[in-house]
Order: structure tokens, then sequence, then C-alpha cells
């Protein structure tokens, strides 16, 4: 796509319902690799998108928020999260706050070879959490809300949420790595699996 269609597009998202309507799964919208952020897009326009972004992010509520989850196919994503969790939860999965960030054309790579394994979910798949694999460390590579150029380390559970956000740029959705003997209703997960310990849902689901 040309500047000019996808800033065509971007106003038009805009233009629509506040707070941002998310995609659900099932649009190919999210199926699709979406397309790098140009360098001249017009910056007073980026950072009304990113703002609408995070409104939306905060107000379903979620940690991170993909443009391909609004409709647009781009390779840009809003972060956050408070980590309100309890002590036990935080410790056991590394998770730590994450200050507004935002990942522009972003690519990552693992550091190591250490993964984990815990529950994830996605406001594009609502109602649904399973036990998905990723990376304990990555290197992500992108560019910031300047569009300047950022190579950073992320650990734990901000590690997850970068390669959450960065797969739905290329199309990916949890589900397609997650443990399908895992799935649970978010009801479910909230009554037996939040908790700091993985193990009693592997032998109750048997996964």
């Amino acid at each position: 796509m040309d500047t000019a269609m996808i800033t065509e597009q971007i106003r038009k998202q805009l233009a629509g319902p506040s707070p941002l309507e998310i995609v659900q799964v099932g649009d190919p919208v999210l199926r699709r690799p979406a397309a790098d952020v140009p360098a001249d897009l017009d910056r007073g326009l980026l950072a009304e998108l990113l703002a609408a972004m995070r409104e939306c992010m905060h107000a379903a509520p979620g940690v991170g928020l993909a443009a391909p989850q609004i409709g647009l196919g781009l390779r840009l994503a809003v972060l956050e999260d408070a980590a309100e969790v309890s002590a036990d939860v935080a410790e056991a999965r590394e998770r730590r706050p994450l200050p507004y960030t935002v990942i522009i054309n972003p690519h990552y790579r693992q550091i190591g070879h250490d993964t984990a394994l815990w529950y994830e979910g996605c406001l594009s798949v609502p109602g649904l959490q399973a036990a998905t694999e990723r990376a304990v460390t990555v290197e992500l590579r992108c560019l910031d809300e300047d569009l300047a150029p950022v190579c950073e380390r992320f650990t734990g559970w901000q590690a997850r949420i970068v390669q959450h956000e960065t797969d739905h740029t290329d199309g990916i959705l949890y589900l397609d790595q997650a443990v399908p003997r895992s799935l649970t209703d978010t009801t479910n997960y909230l009554a037996y699996w939040g908790g700091a310990d993985l193990q009693p849902a592997r032998t109750a689901l048997g996964f």
C-alpha cells in the first residue's frame, strides 16, 4: 500500500465510533501479514491513531493492541501493562509493569533457549484463554512513536506481550501456538487456573 492509501484507511477508522471497534477472529485482516508504516506518514495523523488505539486498549481492557485488531493492516501496536496481579502470580510469571510503549514495524528474535508456558488471551478472541509457550527473553527491533529506531530486550511477561502483539502484525494468533487441551473460557480460567502454578491445570485438563 502506498502512503496515500494508508492515510485514507487511517482517516476512515478515526472517523468511526470511539472507542475504536476491535476486529474479531475470522476477519481476514487478522490473517494477513501487515504492511510497514511508511516513513512519510503524517506524524500528526500517526499520533492521533496511536492515541485512539491506546484509548481502545484501555477500554477493552487489555495490555496490548495491534493495528490489525482495529481493521488496519499496518505493522504497529501499543502496549501497556499495570501488572495488577497478586505478588505470587507476578513472581511466577515474571510480570512487571510495562509503561506505555509504541512499537512500529516490529520484529523480534528469541534470546537464549528458555521458554515459559502460561495462559494468555486476546481481545480478538474474546472469552477464551489457552496455555501458550513463549520465549522468556526476546530482542525487539522497531521504531517508536517518533519513527526513531529502537533495539530493546524484554523478559518475562513483557516479552510475552511483545511476542503476542508482533505476531498479530504477521497474521498469527496466539491460538495457532497454544496447547489445544488447555483451552478454557475466561470464567473457568479465573475460577481454577489463574494462579501462580500451572500444574493443577496441566493435571486436570491433561496437557
